[in-house]
């Protein structure tokens, strides 16, 4: 049982009503630092707010690049839009700022923004700050921002009505938390950044894996480089489905390469579907997808707060998103319990013959999929990519015993990337401890 919940069954609590800050219960209960008071400071010490207006610097037609902030603190792009078709105004973010959502970092929405994402805006609703890079190091509090207790103190500031609670700016800025001198926040982030090396050391060796495999793909195939990336072609009209471009890149690879299989022949889509709201208080392990680590847990969600089936998944499945399945957000199902699940909007599928899920799985991660993939979705402005669209893409049929070579290396690989996430979790404990006080910082 996690303190804040010990704390809440103790009963009486008395508090001074002059100290009160926030009229609910959980409000009382402060985070517990283990660290000199000269260490400890209010966040806004070290975070400056940044109120730049995107017109100030661009142009209403100027393409911005709104964020998704994910519960683990992770911050991923959305499409690229122009300011003008945005409703209300937008903020500025550059890399490193701190950004959070007020309705959803109580959930852990809050995080450093990426120095690889062009124009990044944000609404009204995602407040941001720069790092005094004087008094702060932006990966030590990114790991402050993951700590239990840290979250617990965020918890406690929550105000508002029922599904629209906030956190607002002000209630950040006055959180205490440890703040101690840099070499100190360094030695802690050392410990995080060595276990990340060593994860993305593994990581980079599964794309030089999936870049050889391209390679071959692309060796095997007449015609890729003028069918995918060529501004002029030759497709015979008999052959294309429709009158566009996508389609006719689709004909011409078909016809450069008549020998090459139907996906669609060697798979089925997997539509079984589960009404989670019939068991109320049960918890289910809900799965997303995304083009950075593939399937992931996404959380667990009350039976109660579904209101839509949602699709089961198996081990050895696929599944993607159909509006991103062009950046790569498409994967395989990892081991997952048995009522694992993912949203209705995903398309699900499975392999019957042809293929090594593990190939298949390290195909997927290709520049050349994901080429095929941009000229096999459908709809206008918002293209998507659904099951039977991925059912006609052709590909060249790898003998079984060269997909295993692949697929040996690929699963040594992902075993390697296992403990390196094993080992990283161990760590995060560590930290924890570090930055709660309650252990020694090395060299300090």
């Amino acid at each position: 049982m996690k303190p804040i919940e010990e704390a809440a069954r103790k009963l009486p609590l008395v508090v001074p009503f002059s100290e009160v800050a926030t009229w609910n219960v959980s409000a009382q209960f402060a985070a517990k630092w283990h660290w000199e008071d000269l260490h400890v400071h209010e966040l806004g010490w070290a975070l400056t707010r940044r109120s730049e207006a995107a017109l100030d610097s661009l142009r209403p037609n100027s393409e911005v690049t709104l964020l998704t902030i994910r519960f683990d603190g992770s911050i991923e792009r959305r499409d690229p839009t122009k300011i003008s078709e945005v409703k209300g105004k937008l903020f500025r973010v550059f890399p490193g700022d701190v950004v959070f959502s007020k309705i959803d970092v109580r959930n852990g929405a809050i995080g450093i923004a990426p120095d690889d994402i062009p124009n990044m805006c944000a609404t009204s609703e995602f407040p941001v700050y720069t790092v005094d890079l004087g008094k702060a190091e932006p990966d030590y509090i990114k790991l402050l921002f993951r700590t239990d207790a840290f979250m617990r103190l965020l918890n406690s500031m929550i105000s508002g009505a029922s599904g629209r609670k906030r956190i607002q700016p002000t209630q950040l800025q006055d959180a205490k938390v440890p703040l101690p001198g840099l070499p100190t926040q360094n030695a802690i982030a050392d410990v995080w950044r060595d276990g990340v090396a060593a994860l993305n050391s593994h990581l980079n060796c599964v794309k030089r894996l999936a870049v050889k495999l391209n390679d071959q793909l692309e060796k095997r195939t007449v015609g890729f480089e003028q069918s995918c990336r060529s501004r002029f072609f030759v497709a015979g009209y008999e052959a294309t489905q429709q009158w566009d471009m996508k389609a006719g890149r689709a004909a011409h690879f078909l016809s450069s390469n008549p020998d090459f299989v139907r996906l669609g022949d060697y798979t089925e889509e997997c539509t079984a579907t589960v009404r989670p709201w019939e068991q109320p208080e049960k918890e289910w392990p809900v799965y997303g997808v995304n083009n950075k680590d593939g399937v992931f847990l996404n959380g667990y969600q009350q039976g109660a707060d579904f209101n839509a089936p949602y699709k089961r998944i198996e081990k050895d499945w696929f599944f993607h998103n159909p509006t991103r399945a062009n950046v790569g957000s498409l994967g395989i199902v990892p081991d997952v319990p048995e009522d694992a699940i993912t949203s209705p909007e995903y398309q699900v599928w499975r392999l019957t013959s042809g293929f090594l899920p593990e190939f298949m799985a390290l195909l997927l991660r290709t520049d050349y999929f994901l080429s095929l993939v941009a000229f096999n979705r459908v709809g206008g402005v918002k293209q998507r990519m659904y099951y039977g669209n991925l059912a006609e893409i052709r590909l060249p049929l790898i003998p079984i015993e060269e997909q295993q070579r692949v697929a040996n290396e690929y699963t040594l690989l992902l075993s390697k990337i296992s403990k390196a996430r094993t080992d990283l979790e161990r760590r995060k404990g560590k930290i924890e401890q570090m930055i709660l006080g309650t252990l020694k910082v090395e060299g300090n």
